[in-house]
């Protein structure tokens, strides 16, 4: 198994975005949760760094997603939507949990 990262800061903010997926491994699962969710909009300055980042499985947090007013047809292509259930199966899927601050 694999690890899972989650990111909560938007990337127009901090690098914590750019910064998990370099440290990341292959195999990766990454989550964007509260301001993180920005990362997972298509169309944007870093789109196309989550778009490349082979290997990796990228997953936004959908109550998030709809707090920020933020359309699911908005996503990154291939970025899945998960609910908190979801969350939680991607805890006990993973190895390890890494909050990315």
């Amino acid at each position: 198994m694999a690890d899972l990262y989650t990111v909560n800061k938007s990337p127009f903010e901090k690098n914590s975005l750019e910064d998990v997926i370099r440290f990341s491994g292959e195999g990766a699962s990454i989550l964007f949760i509260e301001d993180g969710v920005y990362g997972a909009m298509a169309g944007t300055a870093v789109s196309d760094l989550v778009a490349n980042a082979t290997g990796r499985k990228f997953y936004v947090l959908g109550p998030d997603l709809k707090a920020r007013g933020i359309a699911e047809d908005r996503l990154i292509d291939g970025v899945e939507l998960v609910d908190y259930a979801g969350f939680v199966d991607l805890v006990v899927e993973n190895d390890k949990v890494q909050a990315w601050l």
